[in-house]
């Protein structure tokens, strides 16, 4: 039932699309889509927020419709307690939003080097909108409903729709293939001495680039239709998720249900290739052994938290298609002893096991080893809790993150000692050149 203390309104029109009305927010302080598996919402003006930046934690205390006053921060004492998953919340009906970067969550277990840009943010959100086909509905704290609505309107109609993003040369791989073969051998020499099992390595493609990356979100949307993509913005950072997979839902009655992705195959118009392309995928020993490591990885971290007896694997080996390529994906899921809070058991399942590998930690040293660089908010988590207790959060794949006038683009996969590097790599292209070659769309002409 709708907080009495919440006004809701139907504000615009259910076509308008979500990129407008953020681009609308440039003003405001920050703003967070999630387009949430079909149900899509945008949160902004939160009631608070903490901003990890560096070492620094900051909380941010509304003071005014649009104003903060900010102080040093220890730890997230509002965010660890008091929350019971009881409810029944399929979509956000107010609470956390935000999103945590590999970074943030690699940290809380190895050391490693992480990436001079904001690794965490997660505001308490009264004040957003939600889509419906009936509209986007304003929902606000019935003191602000009238200012808010008015702000809304007024930046609607004042919107200046020119596009300022520029690439200043092409996004590319920071890595020639040379050197991913030299990883990959590496990662070989590591499995064989019985360090790991898998490791996903990943590859980064950068560039630099003026102005809002928000202006290319409805064409990267369009382009990967994916379930959790997304958009989050503070200050000069920049998060763009296309992302296609779930890491955890966090359902009525304290279930909770993950969906590792592990195996692709690329797509082609050609009906019959496709085809072929997907069986290939689906009777894949190789990904299904790739899979199955991954899926025995995420039973082991959730019974750290679940009820004896309740984890399950309801589904492996389904193959699910997307724009870009066929993936296989499998669905774990269990029940949150009554005792844990949802939110701290998020923070300590991140990262998740598909993008980092087995054992865990062993993984992701390797990977601070290897990769050269740290991956930010790459294979993170964006998404919400309720106050409830339930909620949703991807995995932070093809996923586009802009720092100042850093752009920041990753792909990868999962090496076992059964990988051939040349198809490595090509799973990487694969995965990512769609989204490379329209980002590179927006390089600024020369001259």
């Amino acid at each position: 039932m709708q907080n009495p203390k919440i006004h809701e309104k139907i504000l615009f029109n259910q076509n308008i699309a979500p990129s407008l009305i953020l681009k609308s927010l440039a003003d405001f302080p920050h703003a967070v889509y999630l387009q949430n598996n079909g149900h899509p919402v945008i949160a902004f003006l939160a009631d608070e927020y903490f901003l990890l930046n560096g070492q620094q934690l900051t909380h941010y205390a509304k003071n005014g419709l649009m104003a903060y006053a900010a102080e040093e921060a220890e730890h997230l004492p509002e965010l660890r307690g008091g929350i019971s998953a009881s409810g029944c919340s399929r979509s956000f009906q107010g609470g956390f939003m935000g999103f945590i970067s590999y970074d943030y969550g690699a940290a809380q277990q190895i050391s490693l080097r992480q990436k001079s840009q904001p690794s965490l943010f997660l505001g308490r959100f009264s004040t957003y909108l939600e889509w419906s086909a009936a509209g986007w509905t304003l929902r606000c704290p019935a003191g602000d409903f009238a200012e808010v609505e008015a702000l809304l309107q007024s930046s609607m109609r004042d919107l200046n729709h020119a596009e300022s993003f520029r690439l200043t040369a092409p996004c590319a791989a920071r890595w020639p293939k040379a050197q991913y073969a030299s990883a990959f051998q590496q990662v070989q020499e590591y499995i064989k001495a019985g360090d790991c099992y898998q490791i996903n390595l990943t590859q980064e493609f950068t560039a630099q680039a003026n102005g809002r990356l928000l202006d290319t979100a409805e064409q990267f949307w369009s382009l990967t239709d994916a379930p959790y993509s997304g958009y989050l913005r503070i200050d000069d950072f920049e998060l763009l998720s296309c992302s296609p997979e779930l890491f955890i839902d966090f359902e009525a009655e304290r279930k909770i249900v993950t969906k590792p992705i592990k195996g692709t195959m690329p797509r082609f118009s050609d009906p019959v290739l496709d085809l072929q392309s997907k069986q290939a995928l689906q009777q894949s020993e190789k990904d299904q052994a790739e899979n199955v490591m991954i899926v025995d990885l995420l039973r082991n971290d959730l019974s750290v938290y679940a009820e004896t007896g309740s984890v399950k694997t309801p589904e492996l080996f389904a193959i699910e298609s997307f724009n870009q390529v066929h993936h296989m994906v499998s669905e774990v899921t269990a029940t949150l002893k009554d005792d844990v809070n949802p939110f701290a058991m998020l923070l300590s399942a991140l990262p998740g096991g598909s993008i980092t590998g087995a054992p865990k930690i062993r993984a992701m040293q390797i990977i601070d080893e290897l990769e050269g660089a740290p991956r930010g908010a790459y294979c993170g988590s964006m998404g919400y809790f309720n106050e409830d207790g339930t909620g949703s959060w991807n995995i932070l794949i093809r996923s586009i993150q802009k720092y100042q006038d850093q752009v920041s683009l990753w792909a990868g996969g999962g090496i076992t000692i059964a990988s051939d590097c040349d198809a490595e790599y090509q799973e990487c292209f694969d995965k990512v050149s769609a989204m490379l070659n329209l980002l590179n769309t927006w390089r600024q002409p020369e001259g």
